[in-house]
């Protein structure tokens, strides 16, 4: 197999199921993976990450370890220094320099607001004027910010009132649907430009 992604839930699986069904989109070849949930959600994505993916170093090409710094154990910790870390644990259990560590501040549902239209068809939207709108008005999004402070608070407050259940489907359509030249975050580009250099698109 081509790679091996260790997430902490469900809905980290479904969204990078998603981004992964549109290679093209991504600049990338066809990639033949895994993805991994690890059992202790994220602080088990610190703590023992390198025993869980020590098991695919033989058979995968690559891995990729992704989890949330919020609830992760580690909010404090120098997110340079967390990934270093982790990279050389991943290094010493058999991966040498085919691993990577992503890591998202504060947590997955930062990739989740862009000014793509698919944001609000993926949420179930179907309200008079933007979402961002009614999420300013909420206190959810201060005027002017590129995201809300509280990403995943703003996701459970959508839901809720569109009287939605939270389901890890939204994050497989907003994979498969957002373009990723919306997204400004910093550690969902890291992941694309692993992707491209890993998997180069064929001539």
């Amino acid at each position: 197999m081509d790679l091996v992604v260790l997430v902490p839930d469900k809905n980290f699986e479904f969204g990078i199921r998603g981004l992964l069904s549109r290679p093209a989109s991504l600049g990338i070849r066809q990639v033949q993976y895994n993805i991994v949930v690890h059992p202790k959600r994220d602080p088990g994505c610190v703590k023992t990450p390198h025993e869980l993916l020590r098991l695919y170093c033989r058979d995968h090409q690559h891995a990729v370890l992704m989890f949330d710094k919020e609830g992760s154990g580690q909010e404090n910790t120098p997110t340079q220094q967390l990934v270093a870390d982790l990279q050389g644990r991943l290094a010493a259990n058999g991966w040498g320099a085919r691993a990577e560590v992503i890591v998202l501040e504060p947590e997955l549902e930062i990739w989740v607001f862009s000014p793509s239209i698919y944001v609000q068809r993926c949420l179930g939207w179907k309200k008079a004027g933007r979402l961002r709108d009614w999420l300013e008005s909420q206190g959810l999004w201060v005027p002017g910010h590129p995201k809300p402070a509280r990403p995943k608070e703003a996701v459970e407050r959508v839901l809720l009132d569109l009287r939605r259940p939270r389901s890890s489907s939204l994050y497989e359509c907003l994979g498969r649907s957002v373009s990723t030249n919306d997204c400004q975050d910093a550690a969902f580009h890291r992941f694309l430009q692993t992707l491209a250099d890993w998997f180069p698109p064929p001539p």
